[in-house]
């Protein structure tokens, strides 16, 4: 998940155009898909996909802070960070409570739905992990962004195993079992991004002070 791997809040990032204008792209394409995602999953009554948007929505809060607080002080990124923490933790409890919902009221996902949404999020990593490719090299901002990227496959195929094993049991468990495991790494990761953003905020009160 991008939330536990992109959770530098210390974002100010490269000014490099190149840079940018590959953060721009993945930018929109990762919050395009965390939509796509959001809407599929309430429309095919995935919990998983559902989760799965949140990695999206991690992504893009990350690329989106790292260009929008470039050169300004930590106290701001540290802001933005915090504001990204506590919105990625919100997501994940209901993505999380709607799974739980789902064990007693829920029906049964649209596997094909799924599997398609899936394949495609998994496309949408992989042409935006080739973008950063470059970069790779790069700063420990470039890099971590890269290989958020890059992992994040690892979100998507699980998605399409979920619509595999729906598909092939005729029940919801293999999409609630992916949905709590994602939704719980979006928790978890919403909670770090939280505690290190604080961190930074308690470390400079005269700046704090001072706005």
């Amino acid at each position: 998940m991008a939330a536990s791997c992109c959770n530098n809040s210390d974002a100010g990032g490269n000014n490099d155009p190149r840079w940018r204008r590959a953060l721009w792209i993945a930018l929109a394409v990762n919050f395009g898909m965390f939509g796509v995602e959001m809407v599929a999953g309430a429309t095919s009554d995935s919990r998983a996909l559902m989760a799965d948007a949140l990695d999206f929505f991690g992504d893009a809060a990350n690329y989106a802070i790292s260009l929008a607080v470039a050169g300004l002080a930590l106290v701001w990124r540290a802001r933005a960070a915090l504001f990204k923490g506590a919105t990625l933790l919100a997501l994940g409890l209901w993505v999380l409570g709607s799974s739980v919902y789902a064990v007693f009221a829920g029906a049964t996902p649209h596997a094909e739905t799924m599997g398609i949404i899936g394949l495609l999020a998994l496309l949408a990593n992989v042409g935006v992990a080739l973008i950063l490719y470059r970069f790779r090299s790069g700063d420990a901002n470039m890099r971590s962004v890269w290989i958020c990227s890059r992992n994040d496959a690892i979100g998507n195929v699980a998605v399409v195993a979920a619509a595999v094993g729906v598909f092939g049991t005729g029940t919801a468990w293999p999409d609630l079992i992916v949905a709590a495991l994602l939704a719980a790494l979006g928790i978890s990761g919403g909670i770090q991004i939280i505690w290190e953003a604080r961190a930074e905020l308690q470390e400079t009160p005269e700046l704090q002070l001072a706005e």
